[in-house]
């Protein structure tokens, strides 16, 4: 349990958070629950992003009114959630999350997973391992700040009087840049091991530094994180890759181990070459500026991007064995998706867009292609061809493709002047030869008739 620190408290004044840099609606929410009474925050990432002077994703409020008292305050209000119940208020520009204060379980009250359990509903629930399974016990603004993953993160707004509370380390931890957890690194790793990669994103996306000490722990503990939910993994997948730090974020999971545990196979093809690792970075730079210009990348393309390169030479391996390409890719993609599937939860649709991104890169490269009107007015097009887009940063043969499709969507005529690659050649198909017509053999003369010229 974290020991309860003496609060900073910055008044307003003192830091750079306006009201005015704050949603309407999540103003109007933390006025009602203090005008009745309640204590009502601010918390979590959004206060950490307003005082780095970045606008937030989403706001969190945090209260000591219980879900049954915000639900009877809000008309709007929705209780979900079964590990701990949450207020979600819906508004026609998105839904506002709204919880009550949490706490850690006291002392002598943890249970852990036993025979017969699930018969009574426990307030705090862990694992063999010390891995959270519910949790369901409020408490204090100082214990719910010290429950949360990171000091950054712990810091409050209270509306009350526009002053910023930290109860830990995070005003001086955001200063410095680092990311430190709240407690004992190895506890709240085995807590919940997808703190592991929040650490890597955050670091990632504000260009922080992992505080040394949890950086070790983070590489002896990494093996744990497929203990994680696939369906937390998947989410958490799409935060890490498509927020436009793809490569500082695949530098830090490779390093620490994370990559590996997550994706055994992939790591292995990474090991196997040097080029490999140089095309897959290419392509997350690729995706990263991308992200940069103002287009989101769609998740079938992070995933085409970080997994195509070895999927298509596992095929080309097949091809050598006579298998024709459309077949090997089929095979391969097939193997791999369902492996996948016991780490990570990709959603059926996603794995067969992706399967469609790499199969629809043989049309790309035919010479001239067929009818490319109907094959750019096709559903995922757009992400075949901006993976052309990508792997042509490294991968030569796929220039000339690309520039003849670049010049075709601008309306300007072009011929396609490289060779496809050899595993997209197409078959050699010999020549058939044209018979002969030999003359009519002569035909017998028959008895009687009249000879010719008669």
């Amino acid at each position: 349990m974290v020991r309860a620190m003496q609060p900073q408290i910055l008044p307003r004044k003192e830091h750079r958070i306006s009201r005015k840099h704050i949603n309407q609606n999540v103003l109007r929410t933390l006025y009602r629950l203090r005008d009745k009474g309640f204590i009502a925050y601010l918390i979590g990432g959004c206060v950490r992003d307003l005082l780095l002077d970045r606008t937030p994703k989403d706001f969190d409020i945090a209260t000591n009114a219980t879900p049954n008292q915000i639900k009877r305050l809000f008309r709007n209000c929705r209780l979900v959630g079964r590990r701990f119940r949450l207020a979600h208020l819906h508004f026609s520009d998105g839904i506002l999350e709204v919880s009550t204060f949490r706490a850690s379980a006291p002392s002598g009250e943890e249970e852990t997973e036993e025979p017969g359990l699930e018969n009574r509903p426990p307030r705090h629930l862990k694992d063999s391992d010390g891995m959270v399974l519910r949790d369901n016990v409020f408490g204090t603004p100082e214990e719910d700040a010290l429950r949360r993953d990171f000091t950054i993160n712990a810091l409050a707004y209270s509306i009350e009087d526009f002053s910023v509370i930290d109860y830990s380390t995070g005003l001086s931890d955001l200063r410095e840049g680092l990311i430190r957890p709240i407690g004992d690194p190895y506890e709240r790793f085995t807590e919940d091991p997808v703190r592991m990669l929040r650490a890597v994103r955050f670091a990632a996306t504000h260009g922080f530094t992992i505080e040394e000490s949890t950086w070790e722990v983070i590489r002896r503990l990494s093996f744990t994180i497929s203990r994680a939910s696939p369906a937390r993994l998947y989410e958490e997948m799409l935060k890490l890759f498509l927020m436009g730090s793809s490569r500082p974020v695949f530098d830090l999971l490779e390093t620490s181990g994370l990559l590996a545990a997550l994706f055994p196979l992939l790591g292995q093809w990474l090991s196997g070459s040097s080029d490999h690792r140089a095309a897959l970075a290419a392509n997350l730079e690729g995706l990263d500026r991308l992200f940069q210009s103002g287009t989101a990348p769609s998740p079938a393309l992070f995933f085409a991007a970080l997994f195509g390169p070895s999927l298509e030479e596992g095929a080309l391996e097949h091809q050598r064995d006579g298998i024709p390409r459309q077949q090997s890719l089929d095979a391969v993609c097939t193997a791999f998706l369902q492996e996948l599937r016991n780490i990570v939860s990709l959603p059926a649709r996603i794995g067969a867009q992706m399967r469609t991104i790499l199969a629809v890169q043989t049309a790309l490269h035919r010479r001239p292609p067929r009818r490319p009107a109907i094959m750019a007015g096709r559903a995922g097009f757009a992400d075949a061809l901006a993976y052309l887009r990508l792997t042509a940063e490294w991968k030569r043969e796929n220039q000339a493709a690309l520039k003849w499709w670049e010049a075709y969507l601008s309306g300007v005529p072009a011929k396609m002047e490289a060779e496809p690659s050899p595993e997209e050649a197409p078959v050699k198909r010999r020549r058939k030869k044209r018979r002969r017509h030999r003359p009519a053999a002569p035909t017998a003369a028959i008895p009687g008739a009249p000879e010719a010229g008669s």
